[in-house]
Formats: structure tokens, C-alpha cells, sequence
């Protein structure tokens, strides 16, 4: 299960994506904007956040004009490893080395084609585990220490 949001500036996008996960079956949690009437990236990315924390997706798609902001707001929650990626590639490594469990795109600079490559990529790559766990555990270690 998938959490995918995004603000006024990702809503064309986010309802492409939500195309490609129809045709692809692919099961989702849409967690709005609604329109493109002007609203707060936060807000998508607590909604998106919590959603995973709550286990009811196991990971997340945000979208915003550059995808940074979005980065930023759902890497403030536990368990939250998020990134903005731009292109096939980083999404492969994004997952088989970091694990992201959140993919954030800038709807400003990513094409839909572009975008549903970036997903299936990031859908399609394994975690490598092993060192790259070891990491993770560290990540969660400084979770622990410095989110109270």
C-alpha cells in the first residue's frame, strides 16, 4: 500500500501517478490536495507521514512544485527515510542503498513519463540490506536520540 500526496502545486501530477496505480493495480491511500486551489505542502506530508507510522502504507509518494519541501516536512517523523528524486537512476540506489520509504517529486521538473519511470523503479528495486542495514539501524539510533 502506498500514502500519495501533494499540495495545489503536485495535484496534476499526483493524479497521474494515481492513473499509472490504477492500470497497474497497485493499491494506494490518496491523501489529497483534492484541486488545485492553494494550500500547504505539510499538510500532505504529516498525512502521508502518519499513514506509514500508522502502518496502514508501507511507503509514500509526495509531490510539490520541486519536491524538496515535501522532503523536508515528512523527514521530520520517526521511521520516515524521504528523498527527492529526479530521475531512474536515483530511484534504484534511493531504494537499494537508503531503503527511502518515501519518493518526492517535483511536479515543476518531472515529466509524468518521467514520473511513473521514477515509481516503477523505485517499486522494482530491492533493498540490499547487509552494510546498507547497518546504516538504516544508525539512522534509527539518531532518530531515538534527537526526536523526542
Amino acid at each position: 500500500m502506498i500514502a500519495i500526496g501533494a499540495d495545489h502545486g503536485g495535484y496534476k501530477l499526483k493524479e497521474e501517478i494515481k492513473r499509472y496505480l490504477d492500470e497497474k493495480e497497485i493499491k494506494y491511500i490518496d491523501c489529497g490536495a483534492y484541486s488545485e486551489e492553494r494550500t500547504d505542502y505539510p499538510i500532505y506530508a504529516k498525512k502521508v507521514a502518519e499513514e506509514i507510522q500508522a502502518k496502514r502504507a508501507d511507503s509514500g509518494i509526495l509531490v510539490c512544485r520541486s519536491g524538496y519541501g515535501m522532503a523536508v516536512a515528512a523527514n521530520k517523523f520517526k521511521g520516515i527515510r524521504a528523498a527527492s528524486i529526479y530521475d531512474e537512476e536515483s530511484a534504484k540506489f534511493a531504494k537499494a542503498d537508503d531503503n527511502i520509504n518515501v519518493i518526492t517529486l517535483g511536479g515543476d521538473y518531472v515529466t509524468t513519463n518521467t514520473a511513473i519511470c521514477i515509481i516503477r523503479n523505485w517499486i522494482g528495486t530491492e533493498f540490499k540490506g547487509g552494510k546498507y542495514q547497518e546504516r538504516i539501524e544508525m539512522i534509527d539510533e539518531i532518530e531515538k536520540e534527537n526526536m523526542k
